[in-house]
């Protein structure tokens, strides 16, 4: 069960989050708060999984506040403007809800939230099956047999996927092979990172998968060679 508090400096917004909340069996709200002194004293002596947090509020702004809590949290920003989601998903926001927002909005938004919660409980019978990827503002769930091949572009990757458009992420290379399961993919180049069981030949230093044809850099041929042998 996801632990949560909400805090906004409106009553009537509490009032919606927590009508939410109800209809949930998987979060239990805990608190609702119009003051961010209070909320701050309060998380000091009970920690929550999740934050409903409004950005724009009196004493200190949203932003403000998640940065100061004593431990992390799971946090989706609720606002009426829009050009805090920039900021917000600087921060790891799980989503951003624009009020005023709908129940099927709301619900969409702490679904991604309880994918995100059992991943980092590891509560799913099968781990590492897929991961989770900052793009678009929010955490996208990518599932690992979905991937073909990641494409390293400065300081973003595109992950191309099956069936569906690439997903453009913010993120090195390092960090996403951190996170991938070394026995099903493999680092064929400074800027590729491939799926093994997606990979149709290799020919020439060059690895095709479906119609693209991706170079082995001069590093990683020894490597790759040995796993083709």
């Amino acid at each position: 069960m996801i632990q949560a508090i909400a805090i906004d400096d409106e009553p009537l917004a509490l009032e919606v989050v927590k009508a939410f909340c109800n209809q949930l069996d998987f979060v239990e709200l805990k608190e609702c708060f119009t003051e961010t002194g209070e909320a701050l004293k309060y998380l000091r002596k009970y920690p929550v999984d999740l934050l409903f947090l409004d950005i724009r509020m009196p004493a200190m702004s949203g932003i403000d506040f998640y940065k100061a809590i004593p431990h992390k949290a799971m946090v989706i920003f609720t606002t009426a403007y829009s050009e805090y989601a920039v900021e917000g998903f600087n921060l790891s926001a799980i989503d951003y809800l624009l009020k005023p927002f709908e129940e099927e909005r709301f619900l969409k938004a702490v679904n991604k939230a309880h994918e995100y919660y059992k991943y980092l409980n590891k509560q799913d019978a099968v781990e590492n099956q897929y991961l989770f990827i900052r793009a678009d503002y929010s955490l996208v769930k990518v599932v690992l047999a979905d991937i073909l091949y990641i494409e390293g572009l400065d300081n973003y990757l595109k992950i191309h996927l099956a069936n569906t458009r690439p997903l453009i992420a913010r993120m090195s290379m390092k960090a996403v092979m951190d996170k991938l399961p070394a026995k099903d993919f493999i680092r064929i180049h400074r800027s590729y990172i491939v799926a093994f069981s997606k990979v149709n030949s290799l020919r020439n230093k060059h690895i095709c998968i479906g119609d693209a044809e991706l170079p082995v850099g001069t590093n990683y041929t020894e490597t790759v060679t040995a796993l083709f042998a």
